[in-house]
């Protein structure tokens, strides 16, 4: 059977194997400072890209998720059809494929603040427990919330409900591996040759 998802050249891992083993790492480091729990959900909320690579993924775990929980597939789906009546006027893309324009960022619906974009929940989000319902297969973002990791004008960034008594050394000595962009870069690139796709989505549209 082939490999669904490429491997690192160099560890001969998948991208999640090395994200994950990397967040547990920072974690480990973080000790008090990060306070992700279960039921929190405010990096739940709101409309990210996610890679196609990210889509397929989540993909699999919806059909999955069909056959060993059929009434939390069925809820998956409906709050998915809630969300894409709400988002679907407003998305920067092409709405039959769910692929964002390459200008996407400068759309109302992810620069207005308190609006759909910033406050719509994502539908893997089980409002009642607060947690996943795709969480094993959930997209590269939201495995490495959290941590502090270095953005592109080189800060690091965390979530804003961590890290709040710690010191500035005190953050640097927790960060996220900062090779982990580049790599999932490459992993993406090599998804997308492999399956003949290109360009991103939302979680929303590769639900549906």
């Amino acid at each position: 059977m082939p490999e669904t998802y490429p491997l690192h050249p160099q560890t001969g891992l998948h991208l999640i194997q090395i994200v994950d083993s990397a967040v547990a790492d920072a974690y480990q480091r973080s000790g008090p400072h990060l306070v992700c729990r279960p039921g929190c959900t405010q990096c739940c909320h709101g409309v990210f890209p996610i890679s196609q690579e990210d889509a397929h993924r989540l993909r699999e775990g919806l059909a999955a998720l069909e056959q060993s929980d059929s009434p939390k597939f069925h809820r998956i789906q409906q709050r998915t059809a809630d969300s894409l009546a709400r988002i679907t006027p407003l998305f920067p893309g092409d709405t039959l494929t769910g692929i964002l324009a390459e200008d996407y960022e400068s759309s109302p619906l992810f620069t207005d603040e308190d609006s759909i974009g910033d406050t719509e929940p994502c539908p893997a989000l089980d409002p009642t427990t607060g947690t996943c319902d795709l969480y094993a297969h959930r997209p590269i973002i939201c495995r490495t919330f959290g941590p502090p990791m270095r953005t592109a004008e080189d800060n690091l960034a965390t979530c804003e409900l961590c890290y709040t008594n710690a010191t500035t050394e005190e953050i640097a000595a927790c960060e996220l591996d900062p090779t982990l962009p580049a790599q999932e870069a490459a992993s993406v690139q090599a998804f997308n040759a492999a399956h003949n796709t290109h360009g991103e989505t939302i979680v929303a549209f590769a639900l549906r």
